[in-house]
């Protein structure tokens, strides 16, 4: 079944990285009334980064002081001596020098062993489930999607969530909130010929003749239509005074958060933003792939917090990333590493309580060949719904789980 931006693309061309939400026809069965909270904490927000393809954290937080990890990875590992040590047992890759100078400063906090029960290792199914929260189900909804519909947002807000890139994650998808995907402002527009514009205009906004067809589903197609027309009129207006404080790298990641800095410091009301990053599915020749993408990683957000103080809004912003899974433990004949389980996650701002939080994994006492996790990702998610974006936990996650204390 078809979503509602793929509907609108496919049939009538209409507006690139424009409005996108769940499937029309699964919205409109589902009942409206859902319980609602005006919890929304004024002008926090999350920003969510997704470490797409699997980051192996073995080599992002190393564990330098074991000398199991350079037993198993003989060809792979980071020396002793080039790693930014937190302490003696652990420390960042060195390309992480930027996110290194943001966590001396307290700004960053580092989850270890983070994934959940019965783990399943693929790409897709991986990533629906950090999406949607939901290991145990199908959910149509994302994590985030279900707050903006109960966090009692303003309605009349456009940009209540914003997704940087060309297509909408799951995360941010929504029952009740249209939420834009912004590959960029220049793009953000109708990017049909001006007969599918014309064409679009008749079926969507109306133009008083009677339609050959009878739809339950035309309204909520035409109610998407006007908002995309909005939002991609209105954006780069709201955001024309901004200016960066700093030199963003310029890298893809880096320029989509300086885009995220602009919505954030424009006062536009967004709660939450999606950011990717990757390719980390590094089954060959990890090292020079995952130092890479590190690197972007910790420049573009040491430049994003930056900014963000100079403009006396990096206290309101958190960012927290997240990737499908780990990596195994041991490295494989092609000097990378195959789908494995637990990983760190990093939650960065200044509402952290910086830190390193729970134990490393041991390498030695594994699950076949896995790392053995033991903080439950949905346990981060209720901690800065509750911590820092003011709802109930169980309201969006359908459950309650145990807070941690980064916040």
């Amino acid at each position: 079944m078809s979503s509602r931006r793929q509907f609108i693309v496919q049939g009538i061309g209409a507006f690139g990285g424009a409005l996108a939400v769940d499937s029309i026809f699964a919205r409109a069965a589902r009942a409206a009334s859902q319980v609602t909270k005006a919890g929304a904490v004024a002008n926090r927000c999350l920003v969510v980064v997704n470490l797409q393809g699997g980051n192996d954290g073995l080599n992002t937080i190393v564990p330098h002081g074991d000398p199991a990890y350079y037993n198993v990875r003989p060809t792979i590992n980071v020396a002793q001596s080039d790693v930014l040590a937190i302490d003696s047992s652990i420390g960042m890759n060195p390309k992480l020098a930027s996110l290194k100078a943001l966590y001396d400063r307290q700004r960053v906090a580092v989850l270890q062993g983070v994934h959940y029960p019965n783990y399943v290792l693929s790409h897709f199914r991986g990533t629906e489930i950090w999406q949607t929260a939901a290991p145990e189900s199908y959910d149509t909804t994302g994590w985030a999607g279900r707050y903006l519909d109960k966090a009692g947002l303003p309605a009349d807000n456009l940009f209540k969530g914003v997704a940087i890139g060309p297509l909408l994650p799951k995360m941010l998808v929504a029952d009740k909130t249209d939420v834009p995907a912004i590959g960029d402002l220049r793009g953000f527009r109708f990017n049909g010929r001006a007969d599918e514009q014309a064409q679009a205009d008749r079926i969507l906004m109306g133009d008083g003749d009677r339609y050959p067809f009878d739809s339950p589903y035309l309204q909520l197609v035409q109610e998407v239509e006007r908002d995309a027309r909005a939002a991609s009129s209105k954006l780069p207006h709201l955001v024309a005074g901004y200016k960066p404080a700093v030199a963003y790298p310029k890298t893809p990641f880096a320029q989509g958060l300086n885009l995220v800095s602009a919505i954030i410091n424009s006062d536009l009301g967004t709660k939450v933003f999606y950011v990717s990053i990757g390719s980390f599915d590094t089954h060959a020749a990890q090292r020079p792939r995952q130092d890479a993408l590190l690197e972007q990683f910790g420049d573009g957000l040491k430049a994003f917090y930056d900014d963000l103080a100079a403009h006396n809004a990096d206290d309101r912003v958190l960012t927290m990333t997240f990737s499908e899974f780990g990596r195994r433990v041991e490295e494989n004949a092609n000097r990378g590493t195959d789908h494995g389980t637990a990983a760190p996650m990093f939650v960065v701002g200044g509402g952290v309580k910086g830190g390193v939080y729970g134990d490393h994994p041991s390498l030695t006492d594994l699950d076949y060949g896995n790392l053995k996790w033991h903080t439950d990702f949905r346990s981060v998610y209720a901690t800065v719904l509750e911590g820092w974006l003011d709802v109930p936990a169980s309201m969006v996650l359908g459950d309650s789980f145990t807070s941690l204390n980064f916040i």
